[in-house]
């Protein structure tokens, strides 16, 4: 099962990545100025990843393929590494829609 991790970016901001039981990030956040608004990001990711909708395919500049979950009004909740091949993106995205739901969170921040 995979999980989430609560960190603190150097600018003072909250986010989470999303990882898979081999320890790759599958899924980061943007930037939260609070550690609740963090939470409910979370729980939109285990909402959302659940519609195949919510994904958006992507492809960089550089060639490279990449996704982002979108929450129901259109903004992103998070975004994928880059992958060299579009079936990776896909199992990317295979790999959120199997561990967001019930994966737990680990909060790097709490003291």
């Amino acid at each position: 099962m995979g999980k989430f991790v609560i960190s603190q970016r150097t600018n003072g901001d909250y986010q989470f990545n999303l990882k898979a039981d081999n320890g790759q990030v599958i899924l980061t956040s943007q930037g939260y100025s609070s550690k609740a608004s963090c939470t409910n990001g979370i729980e939109s990711v285990r909402t959302n990843s659940q519609e195949e909708g919510r994904f958006e395919r992507q492809t960089a500049s550089n060639g490279k393929f990449y996704f982002n979950l979108k929450a129901s009004n259109g903004q992103v909740i998070g975004s994928s590494q880059m992958y060299e091949a579009e079936a990776g993106r896909d199992n990317g995205i295979d790999s959120v829609r199997r561990n967001a739901p019930d994966a737990k969170v680990e909060d790097e921040t709490a003291a």
